[in-house]
């Protein structure tokens, strides 16, 4: 019996430390990310933060958030111009970076960003990292990619996330 008893203690314990680690742990994932979609000279602004300076589109793109620990990830690929000189390229765009925003649009908005990463020159940017500073209540989060390069146009949004989902 007492082997049975020194065996389940250590079992219980790791089992409520893990469950315990669910409970405090949220995460927010978003299975797309899509270009903007805006005219040329047309800004469309999303928190505050203003788009680029044409249309984007993607091929394919995802996101995670646990804001819990700031531990994120983004992966976009095709993220490249709509019409101009540069259409289906990046354009002068060489490195992005992914944003969090936390309360959009109100008094506690917060903006949080991942490092810059290279942007290849088939529009394609891979982040794995943390982002730092997340508020212990980040309502509505949104996900956007935003210009890191050139400096010109850097913090102009081009790709959004789709089709959140919230873990708890």
């Amino acid at each position: 019996m007492k082997r049975v008893f020194a065996v389940l203690v250590p079992l219980t314990l790791c089992a409520t430390s893990a469950f315990a680690w669910v409970e405090n742990t949220t995460l927010v994932r978003w299975n797309s990310i899509v270009g903007v979609i805006t005219a040329p000279a047309v800004d469309n602004p999303v928190a505050g933060i203003h788009a680029g300076a044409g249309p984007w589109s993607v091929r394919n793109g995802h996101a995670r958030v646990n804001l819990s620990n700031g531990n994120t990830s983004f992966d976009v690929d095709g993220l490249v111009l709509n019409g101009s000189n540069s259409s289906g390229t990046p354009g002068p765009v060489t490195a992005v970076t992914g944003t969090l925003v936390c309360n959009a649009g109100t008094a506690t908005q917060s903006i949080l960003d991942t490092t810059a990463v290279p942007l290849s020159a088939q529009g394609d940017a891979h982040f794995a990292g943390q982002i730092s500073g997340v508020p212990a209540s980040c309502e509505n989060p949104l996900f956007l990619i935003r210009i890191a390069a050139p400096a010109g146009a850097a913090g102009r949004w081009i790709g959004t996330a789709g089709e959140r989902h919230i873990e708890d």
